[in-house]
This record gives structure tokens, C-alpha cells and sequence, in this order.
């Protein structure tokens, strides 16, 4: 799969953004009655705004002209009394939407983290962290407009807009033809702005996550730039990246502002439409002051939800690409996921088999990588297989295999016997311990990084499993021994004792198949020599694959196996290979002749 950088924008298919719409909205339908309780308060909201102008009306062609104050005073606060009961209902309507827009985002950002943890490595492969990152936080933020305003604004104002229009037919057809006749003019210049828009905010959002990659990686690379003086070279690349972002915006904005405009423009040429019918055509003698006047509330009354509506549409365009983007992960498919209908793995014993394997990364693309072809071997249950080879041979495809987060284009791998494709990804996976050379570190205390491996281990089993690695010692002399809190990565920690933890974490889980990929490539000669105990504790009873590069580190495994040309080479005892003189002896004395 090819890589996304920072330096490129994320390819997006065309999407139908009536359908990206509709299931954005579909959220919605869990808070129906809430839903049916904010738009009972904006019907009364709507009723009122649609009475004001008659009486308007009313006060000044009958108690104005009649010259009846008692009336007018009674009007009045019948007038003021209902604008309260607005004021109410407005506000109701704004508190109820904000929390159900809340807990909506709440929902498509949890849902859109647990789709994440589902997906493969190639996923997390092809793209940086920080673009990952956009979408789970920024493009969610970005939707709770949406949201909101679709029941706050486009269903009030819709509402608004279609009884402007029937009382204005009903009092006086002339008038209202005369008032709105700029709506086709109106509606090709809004067609206009949105195809121009829509595709500017999707650049934009790109650029946005092409910049959010970029810091996302020079923070977590930041001792590496330091190191190399390298701060004006990032300061270039970022202030690159933040005029793309930047031009980019504003090349969004000109065309989302245009907007505004047309709506003003057509409604002003509405409104002269209107006086000029009014007074300068029909004159007085056929159009009264009162009605002359509820027609200016009105088509105030209809131009405002139109621009607040020609604003929500604004604000779809600008946001629904988020909503594209964040579909557009939910839709993708994991590539190692359980099939139909498979079962549980049973505790195992340990056996593994291949049988004819075939792997290749990146397959049917231009990248296309054959690493493993026709392999096969049997591993007993306890037997620990060391695996030895140049970089890039498949020593780390092939525990990646048995680990299942790739699956092979041929063959059958198998575990106790249960071949892999038909047994639940969980299953396998917990009876499994997996240490690399880079074991990930998190933010917590001693304890909760240990019982990472195993949530239910007791203290006992805990610390038993510290002690087995001979890390027990070095976190009681910690400020807090095991309730001590841990920085980030293991930030403050050596890198010997960041191991220790790993492996402490990975005894406590009590794998029935234990990897070791590298995992002592980091320990200094004095830290190996203290957890060699430990790992041969970690390895007792246990099937295990262990790769290293320092053959010193093997000799004790049951077998070797030597990878490269795409598959074994050669296997046996450490002895045997040696008195051989094959492969894995020029790959001992080159080491041996290096160290000397």
C-alpha cells in the first residue's frame, strides 16, 4: 500500500452528500423524543413570529386609526406575553439540541475510535498518526454545527419561510409575486457558490490534515531534530504547510462569502419590487398602510430565514467534508478480520505449523514485495525457535503471520492443529505474547503498565512477574516503587529498564506462544546478563520464536532457523548449524570476527 505523508493530500472518492447527509442525520433518530420536544418549541416559536406582523397590522389600521388606546394597551401586552413565552421556547430549544449535539459527537467519535482499533497494520502503515488524528478530533468537532443548526435553523426557518410565503399569497397575490420575484435569480447564484465551495473546503480539510501530520511528527521526532540542529529546516517546512493551509482558506472563504451577497442583493431588489408595485401601481386606494406595512415585516420575515438558511448551507458545504472524512473511515474494511461462522480457540498447548506459506506486502500494486514463498515447518509445543537471518529476509513477517495481523496468499497456518482463518482473532491473540525492541511505554503508574498484559493479575502475580525479569529491584528503588507515574513513551526511564517493563508485562500475561522480536537489542551487556534468568523463565514451558541478530542471545534455543531467499535456508541445533559450516556459521563468524 502505497504512503500518505505529510507532504501529500489524502485521495478522497466522490461521494453522494445526500447520503453522507442522511446517515450524519441518522444519529439524530436515537434522541426522537427530545427531538419531537424541540420541535414542538420552535412550532410555538414559529406560530408567534408569524402573528407579530398582524398585529402590527391590527394595532395600526383598527386601534391606531380608530384611535382606541384601551385596545392598543391590551394588544400590547398580549403581544409582550407571547414574545416571553418565545423567549423561552427559544432558549429551551438551544439547551435540548446542545446536549443531544454533544452526546451525538460523543457517539461518532467512539464509534470512529473502535472502528480504528479494529483495522490492520496496513491501515497505520499507510498514513501518519497526526491524519488519523485530524479526523477523531477535528473533523468531529466540526460536525456539532451541523447537528445542531439542522433542527435549530433549517426546519424553524424552512417552516418560517413556507408560512411568510402563504399569508403574503392570502392577503395580496400582487404583492407577494412583486416581493419575491428575484427567488429563481436567488437560487442559481446559491447552485453556483456550492459547487465552487464544496470543492475548496475538501482541499482544505487536506491541507488541514497534511499540517496536523506534520506537528504530530516533529513533536514526537523532537529529540531528533535538536539533536541534528535541524529547527530551521522544520520552521521551513512548517511555515510551507501553514500558507498551503492558509491559502487555502481563504481561497474557501472568497466563495463561501459570496453567499451573502446574492442573498442581499435579491433581497433588496425584492424589497424595492415590493414599494414600487405597492405605492407607485396599485397605489393607496388599494393597498392600506397596515397591510403595506405587514408586507415589509414580512418580507424581512422571508429574506432573514432565507439568509440564515443560505448560512446552514454555507456551513453543510464547509462541514460536511469532515462528515465525508470520517465515513470514509468507518467505511473501510479491515483487511485481517474474523470470518463467518469461526470458532473459539480452545487453551492451547503450543504447536504451530506451516504448511506451503505465501506472503507478499503490497500485493497487485507497484510496491509488490514477495517475502515468503512455500514455507513450511513444524514447531512442538515448549520448543523455543530462534530465527537468524539478514534484515528484510521475513524473519518479523513470519511471527507476524503466526500473530495474524496479515494473512497469507497461500498455505495454511495452524495452531494445536486449528488452522488460523477459521478461529476468532481474539482468541488467538490472548493466549499470545508479542516484546519487539520498541515496546510502547504509557502514561500511567509502574502497576498499570505491567497489568497492561493481564487487567485481573493479582498484586502477587504482578510483582512475581517483575521479580522473574529482575525488575522488581529497580522500581522499588523508584520514588513510589510500582504506584510511581511513568511520563510518556517511558520518557525518564533508560531504555534497559523500559525493556524490563515490557517483559514484566508480557510474563504477567501468561502467553501460551511468546515472540521476541529484537526484544534485548536495547539492553546493554549488563542488563542482559541480569534478565537472561528472566527470559529463560519467560521461555520456560512456553513455545517461542525468538529473532535476534546477537547470536550470543540464542544459544540456548531448541532450534535455528535461517531466513532469507524467501524462506528457511537452513535449521537444526546451534551445534549442528555450526558443525555445517553453512549459512548460520558464516553468519556466527562474521559476528565473532566483529566482535573481536
Amino acid at each position: 500500500m502505497a504512503v500518505n505523508s505529510f507532504r501529500e493530500d489524502e485521495f478522497m472518492e466522490n461521494t453522494d452528500r445526500k447520503k453522507i447527509l442522511r446517515r450524519l442525520l441518522s444519529y439524530l433518530f436515537v434522541y426522537k423524543g427530545a427531538i419531537v420536544g424541540v420541535l414542538l418549541c420552535m412550532g410555538v416559536t414559529v406560530a408567534i413570529s408569524l402573528m407579530n406582523p398582524l398585529i402590527i397590522e391590527e394595532a395600526l389600521d383598527h386601534y391606531v386609526a380608530g384611535s382606541d388606546i384601551e385596545g392598543l394597551i391590551r394588544l400590547g401586552i398580549f403581544a409582550l406575553v407571547l414574545n416571553l413565552v418565545f423567549i423561552v421556547m427559544v432558549k429551551l430549544r438551544m439547551y435540548i439540541m446542545a446536549v443531544i449535539s454533544n452526546k451525538i459527537l460523543l457517539q461518532i467519535r467512539q464509534d470512529l475510535y473502535e472502528h480504528i482499533q479494529t483495522l490492520s497494520f496496513s491501515f497505520f502503515d499507510s498514513r501518519p498518526t497526526g491524519k488519523i488524528l485530524a479526523r477523531i478530533i477535528g473533523d468531529v468537532n466540526s460536525l456539532k454545527d451541523i447537528l445542531t443548526n439542522v433542527v435549530t435553523t433549517l426546519i424553524p426557518e424552512f417552516v418560517t419561510v413556507i408560512g411568510v410565503v402563504v399569508i403574503m399569497m392570502v392577503k395580496d397575490a400582487r404583492l407577494a409575486f412583486a416581493s419575491l420575484c428575484t427567488i429563481p435569480v436567488m437560487m442559481a447564484g446559491i447552485w453556483f457558490v456550492e459547487k465552487a465551495s464544496h470543492k475548496r473546503w475538501q482541499i482544505f480539510r487536506k491541507k488541514s490534515s497534511n499540517l496536523n501530520a506534520y506537528v504530530h511528527e516533529d513533536i514526537a521526532g523532537i529529540r531528533v531534530v535538536q539533536s541534528f540542529g535541524a529547527e530551521e529546516e522544520t520552521r521551513e517546512i512548517f511555515g510551507d504547510l501553514t500558507d498551503e493551509h492558509k491559502t487555502a482558506f481563504w481561497d474557501a472563504c472568497r466563495f463561501a462569502d459570496m453567499f451573502g451577497p446574492v442573498i442581499d442583493l435579491c433581497w433588496g431588489i425584492g424589497a424595492m419590487m415590493l414599494y414600487l408595485v405597492g405605492v407607485r401601481i396599485l397605489g393607496v386606494e388599494q393597498v392600506s398602510v397596515g397591510l403595506l406595512v405587514a408586507f415589509g415585516t414580512y418580507i424581512n420575515m422571508f429574506w432573514n430565514p432565507i439568509m440564515n438558511l443560505s448560512n446552514f448551507y454555507n456551513n453543510l458545504i464547509t462541514n460536511l467534508t469532515a462528515a465525508e472524512r470520517i465515513f470514509d473511515i468507518l467505511d473501510t474494511e479491515p483487511d485481517i478480520a474474523d470470518r463467518e461462522g469461526v470458532g473459539e480457540l480452545p487453551e492451547i498447548r503450543g504447536e504451530v505449523r506451516f504448511s506451503h506459506v505465501s506472503f507478499t506486502y503490497d500485493r497487485g500494486t507497484s510496491a509488490e514485495t514477495k517475502v515468503l514463498e512455500d514455507v513450511s515447518f513444524h514447531v512442538k509445543p515448549g520448543e523455543t525457535i530462534a530465527l537468524v537471518g539478514p534484515t528484510g529476509a521475513g524473519k518479523t513477517t513470519i511471527v507476524n503471520l503466526i500473530s495474524r495481523f496479515y494473512d497469507i496468499e497461500e498455505g495454511v497456518i495452524s495452531v494445536d492443529g486449528y488452522d488460523l482463518t477459521k478461529i476468532s482473532i481474539q482468541s488467538l491473540r490472548k493466549q499470545m505474547g508479542v516484546m519487539t525492541q520498541d515496546n510502547f511505554i504509557f502514561h500511567g503508574t509502574v502497576r498499570e503498565n505491567i497489568l497492561y498484559g493481564r487487567l485481573e493479575a493479582s498484586e502477587e502475580e504482578m510483582i512475581a512477574a517483575a521479580k522473574a525479569v529482575n525488575a522488581h529491584d529497580f522500581i522499588m528503588k523508584m520514588e513510589k516503587g510500582y504506584d510511581t507515574e511513568l511520563k510518556e513513551q517511558g520518557a525518564g526511564l533508560s531504555i534497559g529498564q523500559r525493556q524490563l517493563l515490557a517483559f514484566a508485562r508480557t510474563m504477567v500475561s501468561m502467553p501460551k506462544i511468546l515472540i521476541l522480536d529484537e526484544a534485548t537489542s536495547s539492553i546493554d551487556t549488563h542488563t542482559e546478563i541480569l534478565v537472561q534468568k528472566g527470559i529463560e523463565a519467560l521461555l520456560s514451558g512456553r513455545t517461542s520464536f525468538v529473532i535476534a541478530h546477537r547470536l550470543s542471545t540464542i544459544q540456548n534455543a531448541d532450534r535455528i532457523f535461517v531466513i532469507d531467499q524467501g524462506g528457511i535456508l537452513e535449521q537444526g541445533t546451534p551445534a549442528e548449524l555450526l558443525s555445517a559450516k553453512g549459512a548460520y556459521y558464516n553468519l556466527y563468524m562474521a559476528q565473532f570476527a566483529d566482535i573481536q
